[in-house]
């Protein structure tokens, strides 16, 4: 039964995103296809926990979206000392990392780039908004307004990532994100929020795929490898794309 119980509350909040966010959602697709139409780039980084890999790669997703991957590793390993321990730094907490992600990328004026934080309250979402819009990018936030509005933001400005960015689409999560409640339990279990950014990532590009036909130009998208013959028609898109840019 608590499967059902999940089931019936991510289906409310799919029904509340078709709802609510259908113009965010039409917005920004006009935003990517007037930016593409111009060369520029659609780039995307998620802090949250899905679209890495559900945006990137994937049979029927657009050759056009280009990930911003950031990976900051330590590697330390000492013999076991007692008394001797450090705090976990989280990326959000190393000085300096918005700056050097943007100085490292590929993101120039005139791109659009799509910043994915549940929460949205911490600091590098909103540093990297504030500072790609200050480069002349326009960036779309998808984060759960609700969720982050009861939350105390982290950034010097008091701001959150649904007050800075140009465009906000929101997921419609709850505080917390987990829905369903267990007898005995203190925490709820089941987020919503990976399937939902991914619900909301495929809108979006059908969304843009629309706007581009309307624009007169088809853009490339990937074949599943399963499908005889995708990897000659791949290869065959991929070196379009790397022509056309989209």
């Amino acid at each position: 039964m608590l499967g059902r119980t999940y089931g019936e509350e991510l289906r409310k909040l799919l029904d509340q995103i078709d709802r609510t966010q259908y113009d965010a959602i039409r917005k920004a697709a006009a935003a990517v296809a007037d930016c593409l139409m111009a060369g520029g780039c659609f780039h995307l980084l998620d802090t949250g926990h899905m679209l890495m890999t559900e945006a990137v790669g994937r049979a029927g997703g657009l050759m056009l979206v280009a990930p911003v991957k950031v990976d900051v590793t330590v590697e330390n390993p000492t013999r076991p000392r007692p008394g001797v321990g450090k705090k976990r730094v989280y990326l959000d907490e190393i000085a300096g990392l918005p700056e050097f992600i943007l100085a490292r990328s590929n993101i120039v004026s005139g791109d659009v780039f799509l910043i994915s934080s549940v929460s949205g309250k911490n600091v590098l979402p909103v540093e990297l908004a504030l500072r790609a819009q200050a480069m002349g990018v326009k960036v779309i936030g998808l984060t759960s307004v609700a969720y982050s509005k009861a939350l105390t933001p982290e950034h010097p400005s008091g701001k959150r990532l649904c007050e800075v960015a140009d465009i906000v689409i929101d997921n419609c999560g709850v505080v917390g994100d987990a829905v369903v409640r267990v007898e005995g339990m203190d925490a709820p279990i089941c987020p919503t929020s990976g399937i939902t950014a991914a619900y909301i990532w495929w809108q979006l590009e059908a969304e843009i795929v629309e706007a581009l036909r309307a624009r007169g130009v088809t853009p490339h998208v990937y074949l599943s490898n399963h499908v005889p013959g995708a990897d000659e028609y791949n290869r065959k898109a991929l070196s379009e794309f790397a022509e056309a840019g989209i």
